[in-house]
């Protein structure tokens, strides 16, 4: 009927406005970022009123941010720690979500209860026993203890063992008739159709990484293995002054490597879905 398509087409352009307004809201933040970024003369004084188009374009800002070794130092240290927590949580999670979602073992509901209960204490009320456990072990003001807590992943054990229980059973099944045994079962027919899961773990443990601040400040001291968090907390001119110029940069440049495994794994979920056809049968 007209009268229901002009009041669908109304609905859906009200709607589109108001996701436009919120979007541009969420935007606006970053873009005033970069634009005060851009704009030399705003390590003399903050651009008041905020405006998005700097008044003195210059990479001056970016130039000095490339030339401290120092940011380059913690821009590596973070890609190190990221790389091997992403693959440790990445693969740990696939490991322990196949097991319980395809395994039969005694207790297996209660140790799973357990791991959900995992996710409901507070980061903090772990803290000093995690910090007291690496101390023991030698560990403080090294790599190690920004690395190896990736090895257990509740969040992504969950999200792997329900992915799993939506993979029909007959692949399983088949392999087994065929005479492939459970590691191998999982590395050939299970692993290649879980890009999806894989993609979006990987963008969750990527970020958890790089945005780690609390934990990295109780564990590293040593200028050398800064983080770029730590390095953007601490970071001031000679004087102890802020130069809003230069630290604008330093948060554009540190949020580029989240922005950038984003798109790239964005692409990958969709392609991944799209290509697997598979039903949760």
């Amino acid at each position: 009927m007209p009268g229901m398509q002009d009041r669908r087409k109304l609905i859906n352009g009200v709607i589109f406005i108001l996701l436009t307004v919120l979007a541009c809201t969420m935007i606006y933040p970053f873009a005033w970022m970069i634009s005060v970024s851009l704009e030399r003369t705003a390590n003399l004084a903050m651009p008041f009123p905020p405006r998005l188009i700097p008044g003195d374009f210059s990479w001056f800002n970016y130039r000095l941010v490339f030339e401290n070794n120092a940011l380059l130092q913690a821009y590596w240290n973070s890609i190190v720690i990221a790389v091997f927590s992403v693959t440790f949580s990445v693969g740990s999670a696939l490991l322990g979500g196949y097991a319980f979602s395809r395994g039969d073992f005694k207790g297996k509901r209660l140790l799973f209860f357990t791991v959900l209960a995992t996710m409901m204490i507070p980061f903090e009320t772990r803290l000093i026993p995690m910090f007291t456990m690496f101390n023991d072990l030698g560990m403080i003001n090294t790599k190690y203890p920004l690395i190896l807590p990736s090895f257990v992943n509740a969040l992504g054990l969950v999200l792997t063992k329900q992915y799993f229980d939506q993979l029909p059973e007959g692949l399983r099944e088949s392999a087994k008739m065929d005479g492939a045994g459970e590691f191998k079962t999982f590395f050939y027919i299970f692993i290649p159709l879980t890009g999806p899961i894989t993609a979006t773990l990987a963008i969750l443990s990527f970020q958890d990484s790089w945005n780690s601040f609390i934990w990295p400040l109780v564990v590293i001291n040593d200028q050398d293995l800064k983080t770029v968090p730590l390095f953007l907390s601490s970071f001031s001119a000679e004087n102890g002054s802020r130069l809003a110029g230069v630290t604008m940069a330093l948060a554009t440049m540190s949020i580029l490597p989240l922005l950038l495994v984003f798109l790239f794994f964005q692409k990958y979920i969709i392609r991944s879905v799209a290509l697997s056809g598979l039903k949760g049968e």
